[in-house]
């Protein structure tokens, strides 16, 4: 459904000479005046519906308030209690899920991940033997970033976590064990199986009972209550000067394979107990456990993986080093480490961050899609707290940066390849069912409009196939949300009789490091098994 674009409302509470949210500390804040109208602005300048804001500092919540829609349909609006999807600030949970059974005794951060999950493989056998449960949450594995997200996204996943777990066999690594940051969900997958198989209990319901039911928070791993989805803010996306929902990615009580890599659902009001309590346990020098130690909480915060520093970090913010420990980012900003994670899928952004050493705590969830509006307020709040040396309007900078961008992508050259839109077999020849060993069934087949694709495992994956040239086709996706338009190019032997084909992105300049790279699918008949046949259309 798409929706006009509507007035943009705060939602809080006014106090005195600025805004400020129900139940924050007395105390005013260097961020009190400025939030409301700074996410006002945000919102607006980077096309997003709605907005939370909490901020932690010196242990009190000084700002607590949600700002314009929950749900655009009906201008419901959010407040601080709205959920939204954590999206990837959900791997932070994932790793405190294993902090808390280091503490236990029941393993340690450096134990081989085969002694707990013996079907756990990698293509490389050494590599399989030598992979520690700590590699599984740094970035480290040698394979490229987003490596095996194709069974995780789009949603809703046909594969379950124990499936991923055994197709990481499949997966080709680009550079060397340990040596390159390599952004991995599947990993996160594998190491909230590992905790649920020491725990012997689900891993919803092991972070359920010892993490969020200690803080008091009404965060979700798994299914949800239907009391709770009265306050869930859906996800759009904006094309064309309207919004429109993403309904894959939307709350629905549901839990998802892909949790403990980027599904959990929370509030910034429960958000702000989790930033209260980290920054408590850095703070104290005890031996205490609560939830987890500041032992396990160094260890999460501590470098596992470098990344690289750009120049226009440095400029903005002087960083002179970065890095990924376990479910955290971590970096220098203007003297200060800064601990932090952003999370983002079709409709829901998150940004959580923290400076320890101040005793500050800032997360922003929201339900667009432009990384700007969460990126412009927690910059703005962290730079009221750091003695930057001059104060930047991120929303006018990061405004001009995508300006820039968009001008940039203008004029550089079409990188869509050029075909004669006619293959040279009838229609019929292409169609069938077909397989790849580790991504499951493909059923096309020609209907009056020519022919359909359709993923058995990803629901979402249905288009029509639009010839291209020779035995090539461009796949148009019912929701081009889901993925890029992509080619698909069959193979035939001697007899001109189709026996497989690949996918690739569509474009001139493809390299090796795609979604499909390890996908080859080959001819199993002309219909798909009985069970796998569907009436999608």
């Amino acid at each position: 459904m798409k929706y006009l674009i509507p007035k943009l409302k705060l939602v809080g509470c006014m106090v005195a000479a600025g805004w400020l949210s129900v139940g924050v500390a007395e105390q005013v804040t260097p961020t009190d005046l400025l939030i409301p109208e700074l996410v006002a602005q945000s919102l607006e300048a980077f096309d997003t519906p709605g907005m939370s804001v909490a901020v932690v500092h010196q242990g009190d919540v000084v700002h607590l308030a949600g700002y314009g829609y929950r749900e655009l349909e009906g201008e419901l609006p959010v407040t601080a209690e709205t959920y939204f999807r954590l999206a990837s600030a959900s791997k932070a949970f994932t790793a405190a899920s294993v902090a808390m059974l280091v503490d236990d005794g029941k393993l340690n951060w450096d134990d081989k991940v085969v002694d707990y999950l013996p079907e756990f493989r990698l293509q490389d056998p050494w590599v399989t033997t030598e992979f520690t449960i700590r590699d599984l949450l740094s970035h480290r594995s040698g394979l490229v970033g987003g490596a095996g997200d194709s069974m995780i996204w789009p949603e809703p996943s046909g594969f379950s976590r124990q499936e991923v777990i055994h197709n990481l066999r499949y997966l080709t690594p680009e550079f060397s064990f340990r040596s390159n940051y390599g952004y991995s969900n599947v990993f996160y997958i594998t190491a909230a199986e590992l905790v649920a198989r020491v725990a012997e209990q689900p891993w919803e319901d092991y972070i359920a009972e010892r993490l969020f039911q200690p803080l008091g928070m009404d965060c979700y791993a798994g299914d949800m209550p239907d009391s709770a989805l009265g306050n869930r803010a859906l996800g759009y996306g904006r094309r064309g000067g309207v919004f429109f929902d993403i309904p894959r990615n939307s709350i629905n009580g549901q839990g998802q394979m892909s949790a403990a890599a980027g599904g959990l659902v929370c509030s910034a009001a429960d958000m702000s107990k989790w930033l209260q309590f980290l920054l408590q346990q850095y703070q104290q020098n005890t031996a205490e456990k609560s939830v987890f130690s500041r032992q396990q909480l160094l260890q999460m915060w501590s470098p596992n993986t470098l990344m690289g520093v750009t120049t226009r970090t440095q400029e903005l913010h002087q960083t002179s080093f970065s890095a990924y420990g376990l479910g955290w980012r971590m970096q220098d900003m203007h003297g200060y480490k800064v601990v932090h994670h952003t999370g983002t899928l079709s409709g829901y952004q998150a940004y959580v961050a923290l400076v320890p050493d101040l005793q500050l705590g800032v997360v922003v969830l929201n339900n667009g899609s432009d990384s700007g509006a969460r990126t412009a307020v927690v910059q703005s709040i962290l730079d009221a707290y750091l003695p930057a040396e001059e104060a930047r309007d991120w929303v006018a900078f990061l405004q001009q940066e995508r300006q820039e961008r968009e001008q940039r992508l203008a004029q550089r050259k079409p990188d869509l390849p050029v075909g004669t839109g006619e293959v040279l077999l009838p229609l019929q020849a292409y169609s069938g069912y077909f397989a790849d060993r580790w991504f499951g069934g493909i059923d096309i087949q020609q209907t009056t409009e020519g022919l359909r694709f359709r993923s058995v495992r990803m629901l979402n994956k249905v288009g029509m196939m639009e010839p291209f040239a020779d035995h090539s086709f461009v796949i148009r996706w019912d929701d081009p949300n889901v993925a890029a338009d992509t080619l698909i190019r069959f193979q035939l032997d001697a007899r001109r009789q189709v026996t497989g084909f690949e996918l690739l992105p569509h474009r001139v300049q493809v390299g090796a490091r795609h979604a499909y790279r390890d996908m080859a699918f080959y001819k199993v008949g002309n219909e798909p098994p009985a069970a796998e046949q569907s009436g999608d259309d």
